[in-house]
């Protein structure tokens, strides 16, 4: 069955070749996953910018700069058709963001543990569905931003998320979210 084919009626398991249609899906939808994150952290700061909670929003917008540089570059080398749905990412992170920093410090931190929450879930699914051998640079940098995510939730638990009024709610909204949006950048 063509790489084409099976993509489209399952998702592909643990040690399947990695062809090129699975790649440049894979790429696309980590370039609109970071760059969503990025506009996240952009819309908390406009709001809590000039709090002592910038500096740390600061901090993991950096990160995030720095994942959609490198998933950008790789959209450029590899020839991979970015998503269509970029301005909607670009508007709806600045949104999120700043409707959850309009909400409070704690709401801001809950944002980001349930995005780095459903990131985390995406790249160990990605990073295990890698054959071995195959592209091991592109794992070895999913790997690496997956732990740098980890620190991002971690932070946002260090600083009071599970307290804010609603958590669960609106930690399990957020997620969805994500997860539509990871979804739909596949293909879109």
């Amino acid at each position: 069955m063509s790489e084409t084919r099976r993509s489209s009626l399952s998702p592909p398991q643990p040690g399947d070749a990695m062809g090129p249609v699975r790649l440049a899906r894979m790429i696309r939808v980590d370039h609109a996953g970071e760059y969503g994150a990025e506009r996240i952290y952009e819309g908390q700061l406009a709001v809590l910018g000039h709090t002592e909670t910038g500096d740390i929003l600061r901090h993991m917008k950096a990160q995030e700069t720095v994942h959609r540089d490198t998933f950008s570059a790789m959209i450029v080398s590899r020839r991979v058709r970015p998503t269509v749905l970029l301005p909607v990412w670009h508007v709806a992170g600045f949104a999120l963001g700043v409707l959850t920093a309009a909400m409070g410090r704690r709401a801001a931190m809950a944002c980001t543990v349930a995005v780095e929450e459903a990131i985390d879930e995406h790249y160990a699914e990605q990073a295990a569905s890698f054959a071995d051998g195959d592209e091991p640079g592109l794992r070895a940098t999913i790997e690496k931003f997956r732990i740098e995510e980890l620190e991002h939730r971690d932070i946002g638990l260090a600083n009071e998320a599970e307290l804010t009024p609603g958590y669960r709610v609106l930690a399990r909204l957020i997620k969805t979210g994500c997860k539509v949006a990871i979804a739909a950048s596949e293909i879109v």
